[in-house]
């Protein structure tokens, strides 16, 4: 069973930056592939960056060479390097995950496990 906590949330300026971190466990397999996800108020929740077991990551267009997704695998953290934030982000960030490996790495459906998320406030 594997469980996801995140952390890092908070309130910022627009420009500013914050990280988010998500710490798993009960991970089994190196195939895991994770993600960040975020929904703000009266929106669908959407993909916001993906890593697959191998390190390979997939960004959505609007966070695209501002945010940064990255991982330790020895301290199975996953992290969220967010920059030159903007209203636009404020939102309920979640992190994901699965075994193996999918086609549609930003859509939530394809996603077993979740965190409880942590609020990102950007005025």
């Amino acid at each position: 069973h594997v469980q996801l906590v995140e952390s890092g949330g908070g309130s910022v300026q627009a420009g500013g930056s914050l990280r988010l971190s998500c710490s798993a466990s009960g991970i089994t397999d190196s195939t895991y592939y994770m993600g960040w996800f975020r929904q703000a108020p009266g929106k669908e929740r959407e993909g916001v960056a993906a890593i697959d077991g191998a390190g390979i990551t997939t960004y959505a267009v609007s966070v695209k060479g501002r945010f940064t997704i990255s991982k330790d695998n020895a301290k199975n953290t996953l992290f969220l390097q967010m920059n030159n934030l903007n209203p636009d982000d404020t939102a309920i960030y979640y992190c994901a995950g699965r075994y193996g490996d999918t086609l549609y790495p930003l859509g939530e459906f394809e996603y077993a496990d979740w965190g409880q998320g942590t609020q990102v406030t950007v005025s």
